[in-house]
């Protein structure tokens, strides 16, 4: 029974989805799934979850119900199982009556492997009856960590999911999460009651992913030398805290030649819809976006994420540089950030209407971000750390490939500490930085601060240095910025020992932002494929025109067709037969059928 469950799903891996062995855990979650076992799964984004939940709905009898968030993404999801030859759809409130009556009328026929639902559907007597009279395979629940109110995306309604173990006590089920760190994990085991549950924790390390944290000194114009020099020609995700500045940084983009477009929850719902489309569709776009957008998006090519402003937590962070390089191709995670950062999360988290102990939970999540920002050592240690997973330097993120200088800044935080003492706590970062240089400013002179006994004692550094040792002395928590006092820089009870000389400071040297690497001058250039000969790179431009073409017919997203990883291996194996394209990673029974001759003849065509 156990190997008979185990080589049929692999045959299923290999002839539906046309990968020829499955990555990590996916065999042993699989197999346990298969055969009733519910399961709670953390696997990084691209690592391959919803294969975890999709065989063992094949494998067994009856229809897997796939509870997901993502009501804007469920009909390319069902359009991308179609492809492969799964009988999908959806239940949503983005439907007519007329096709809420057709999908349900599968459900109850058995005509359907998968159901995708949203969680408030979910609960409505409507479906829960639908379900009770209907064969159920399992119960998959993506975006599991929405169920905690100390993860990143707390959704309410994933609370009363409970009720699934309630009143289908037999169906197995498995709850899937990329990000969640201990705490997280324990409350989603208990609030869906999975404490039972068999857990499979997956390496959190997406090592073809580059990280790079750079000092913001004017960051629309750093991401657009960041897109020119690195990722011109290719798919990516810039991140915005406000919807201003997404409208802002798209706007500035497209007028730069990037392709960029914008997307947050205060649009039109039909221009939203449409970017998110485009994006989806297209190749070498570029969206501009808010938090609102990204969770779920399996565009496999998304070569960089950028964050103009610091994100919450790492959970947070984690999960949207995760948008990146799901195809296991290089990708960047690109984040420029500054003191202005770490006031403004500071604020958000004193101005919520959140009780104390979420508070302290927000602030020590943030702390942690801070953390991974000021580190001297290697980032991805530090954020694999925070999960839980010890591992060794990456040599593949900024700190690693350019070690920042380490230098004992006690001196300076003391002359830092003092003068915020001795402008009595009362003025913000810009005044106390005019205090330590010597400022001749009408705002010293106003106050009398030239004449205290730390005006003047910081001249020899820069402003922007002064502004780097401050925020680090913000992160380390030494400083606070009371918003209530017109963002006032006042001494915590950690500045006292080092005050005293009783404790030393270790800080980051300030660098100054490096220039762009070249002038492109207008339009992004074309993208150029590494690893590619010329005419391996002619193929591939050849079948990515041949896939926009193709799933603009078929009205689906392109990578729906085939990820740019299976046509690079295309472009280079120059398949002359269905049997030489079938051993092609990513194609399945199905697209051999459907696309096989055509993509044979276009490469005899070629070659």
């Amino acid at each position: 029974m156990s190997d008979r469950i185990d080589n049929e799903a692999l045959s299923i891996l290999q002839s539906v989805f046309g990968y020829p062995a499955f990555r990590g855990h996916q065999a042993d979650i699989i197999g346990h799934v298969a055969r009733g076992g519910d399961a709670l799964v953390l696997m990084p984004t691209g690592g391959g979850k919803s294969l975890c939940y999709q065989i063992p709905a094949l494998l067994r009898d009856g229809v897997g119900v796939v509870v997901s968030p993502l009501i804007a993404l469920m009909q390319d999801q069902v359009d991308a199982l179609a492809e492969l030859g799964v009988r999908a759809a959806f239940l949503n409130s983005t439907q007519d009556f007329d096709a809420t009556l057709r999908t349900e009328r599968a459900v109850r026929n058995g005509d359907l492997d998968l159901l995708y639902v949203a969680p408030e559907r979910l609960m409505t007597p409507r479906c829960l009856e639908l379900l009770e009279s209907t064969k159920l395979a399992l119960f998959a629940i993506d975006e599991a960590h929405c169920v905690s109110q100390w993860g990143h995306d707390f959704r309410p309604e994933y609370i009363r999911l409970s009720i699934l173990h309630e009143r289908f006590p037999h169906v197995p089920r498995i709850a899937l999460t990329a990000t969640a760190d201990p705490q997280t994990r324990a409350e989603i085991a208990h609030r869906l009651q999975l404490d039972d549950a068999r857990q499979f924790v997956s390496s959190f390390d997406r090592p073809n992913i580059r990280y790079q944290i750079v000092e913001k000194t004017n960051a629309r114009k750093q991401v657009l030398d960041f897109i020119r020099d690195e990722h011109a020609g290719e798919a990516g995700v810039v991140y915005c805290l406000s919807r201003k500045k997404v409208e802002e940084t798209a706007e500035f983009l497209k007028a730069n030649g990037i392709d960029a477009l914008p997307y947050h929850a205060g649009m039109d719902i039909a221009d939203r819809t449409a970017n998110q489309a485009r994006f989806l569709r297209e190749d070498a776009i570029v969206m501009v976006a808010t938090i609102a957008f990204g969770m779920g998006i399996d565009k496999p090519d998304v070569r960089f994420v950028a964050h103009l402003d610091l994100p919450k937590s790492i959970e947070g962070y984690y999960q949207e540089t995760g948008r990146g390089g799901r195809d296991g191709l290089p990708a960047d995670a690109w984040m420029a950030y500054g003191l202005q950062d770490v006031v403004q999360q500071r604020r958000m988290i004193e101005e919520s209407e959140a009780d104390e102990t979420f508070k302290r939970v927000q602030n020590a999540k943030l702390d942690a971000m801070l953390g991974l920002c000021e580190t001297l050592s290697c980032r991805r240690v530090r954020l694999l750390d925070y999960f839980g997973q010890a591992s060794g330097p990456c040599g593949n993120c900024d700190v690693c490939l350019n070690p920042p200088v380490a230098f004992d800044a006690t001196v300076q935080v003391q002359k830092l500490l003092s003068a915020i003492y001795r402008v009595d706590q009362r003025f913000g970062a810009a005044h106390v930085i005019d205090v330590l240089r010597g400022a001749d400013s009408d705002k010293v002179k106003q106050w009398r601060h030239d004449q205290l006994t730390t005006f003047g004692i910081g001249a020899d550094t820069s402003e922007a240095e002064w502004r780097a040792i401050l925020r680090q002395a913000i992160a380390l928590g030494f400083v606070v910025v009371d918003h209530d006092a017109y963002n006032a820089l006042k001494l915590t009870e950690e500045a006292r020992p080092v005050l005293r000389g009783q404790q030393t400071v270790q800080l980051r040297e300030y660098q100054k932002p490096a220039k762009a690497k070249g002038k492109r001058g207008g339009r992004a250039a074309p993208r150029v494929e590494a690893g590619l000969t010329d005419e391996e790179q002619m193929i591939f431009e050849r079948l990515r025109n041949w896939r926009f073409e193709t799933a603009r017919k078929h009205n689906v997203p392109a990578y729906v067709i085939f990820h740019d990883a299976t046509m690079r291996e295309i472009a280079k194996t120059k398949p002359s037969s269905l049997d030489d394209l079938r051993h092609v990673s990513g194609v399945g029974e199905k697209k051999l059928e459907t696309y096989g001759d055509e993509i044979v003849s276009l490469i005899a065509e070629l070659v």
